[in-house]
């Protein structure tokens, strides 16, 4: 099983034997459902033709205007929408030829769909200032070295912002990495899925489908932005042109014989969403803002515990590196990823997800934490984070950063 969903099981089941545990393993965006997508949802209920794989022309027009005014001129025929963006990135890997480069760290979804395509993935490291973009230097080495091995690296995946690291590549690494792309004849996979995410809206986000328009799809879905997980709503754009189109097909006809179409009801609320009207444009403004406070908020602890870590621009997750405080860590046991993970679950009880399922090195003393977690248990609370000025200080959000900020802080005791 998936490394994330088995560790959500896992954290389900001991609370429901009553242990508390600080559940930041599990990349859900905890908010409750806004209201007017409750209303599409329901008045969308009547839909229950199939309709085409790629998506109504409704829907499809409509993720393509969101893309528009992302400087993204799109024809809904570029589109194609499905159960969540995982299904889409599959077919893709069943699509398209070749073995993949991936961020080394990076979701732990792209390494085990390329296995399942019969593809290698390629880790390339990422660079100091951030994570979702191998560094280029690395990708260059990465790719010369796989083809003097007689492998076949065409596919480089991008993370805008990123998951695990919670930071977004600035426009010139952007640009450096799609050169390299045609220098070396490479298809960009873009995963957006938390491009309206960003925690200050003055941050430049430059999508690859800006500079290399004829070599890059990109994925999306509501998942995150809208904290619509279980509804399961993602949509890819593909190139204009020949090319694109062939992608395009390939990925309906897998989807053609694994989903079918995505759901009527789903496609109502998708209309809604993509579209973006100022209700919904609000909303989105709220929860960045909130993830970006809280999520600094940990960055905060983690650092004043010792660790090194990039500052998160979106998203919301951190990606600490404690290796500077290694001799103390030892102390307790913890020599690599898996025993700073056991340790922390047994002796504070709280669950992160370990580096080396990202790809990370299993000795390095990495995790992902996911502190979109910690808005509240009760979707009342999850409301009062979403209104409040600063969520930081609420008292049920403060209660658990204080846990937080005492338990990494006895790392070093």
């Amino acid at each position: 099983m998936s490394p994330n969903l088995a560790l959500n099981q896992l954290v389900a089941e001991r609370q429901s034997e009553g242990e508390s545990i600080v559940h930041l393993g599990f990349g859900e965006a905890r908010l409750p459902v806004f209201e007017p997508l409750v209303q599409r949802l329901v008045e969308g209920s009547r839909r229950n033709a199939y309709g085409p794989v790629a998506g109504g022309l409704a829907v499809r027009t409509a993720v393509a205007g969101y893309f528009g005014r992302r400087r993204l001129p799109t024809d809904p025929d570029q589109v194609v929408v499905a159960p969540g963006s995982k299904p889409l990135l599959m077919a893709l890997a069943l699509t398209a030829p070749g073995d993949l480069l991936l961020p080394r760290p990076a979701w732990n979804t792209y390494a085990p769909q390329a296995r399942l395509a019969g593809k290698r993935a390629f880790g390339v490291p990422i660079p100091a200032e951030c994570g979702g973009v191998p560094d280029p230097v690395a990708l260059r080495e990465t790719i010369a070295a796989a083809r003097t091995l007689g492998h076949d690296p065409r596919i480089v995946v991008l993370t805008l912002p990123d998951n695990p690291t919670g930071t977004l590549a600035p426009p010139p690494l952007v640009r450096e990495i799609c050169a390299i792309a045609e220098e070396e004849d490479l298809l960009i996979v873009s995963d957006e899925i938390y491009r309206d995410i960003v925690h200050d809206p003055a941050t430049p986000l430059l999508s690859p489908a800006e500079v290399a328009p004829r070599r890059t799809v990109v994925t999306t879905g509501l998942s995150k932005s809208l904290a619509l997980g279980g509804w399961r709503i993602g949509a890819a754009r593909f190139p204009a042109g020949p090319w694109g189109t062939r992608l395009r097909e390939g990925v309906v006809s897998v989807g053609s014989e694994v989903w079918s179409t995505l759901a009527g009801p789903m496609q109502a609320v998708a209309e809604y969403a993509f579209a973006e009207p100022a209700e919904l444009r609000a909303r989105l403004a709220a929860g960045a803002r909130l993830h970006g406070a809280v999520a600094r908020a940990v960055h905060g602890i983690m650092v004043s515990a010792g660790a090194d870590c990039r500052p998160p621009t979106g998203a919301f997750y951190v990606y600490p590196d404690f290796e500077p405080i290694r001799e103390d860590l030892a102390r307790h046991g913890v020599k690599d990823s898996p025993t700073l993970f056991q340790h922390l679950l047994d002796a504070y009880g709280i669950v992160v997800l370990a580096g080396h399922h990202l790809g990370d090195s299993e000795r390095a003393l990495r995790f992902k934490a996911a502190t979109s977690m910690l808005y509240g248990a009760t979707a009342v609370e999850q409301q009062q984070a979403l209104d409040a000025a600063d969520p930081t200080a609420l008292p049920h959000v403060r209660v658990v950063l204080d846990r937080l900020e005492e338990s990494f802080a006895r790392l070093r005791a």
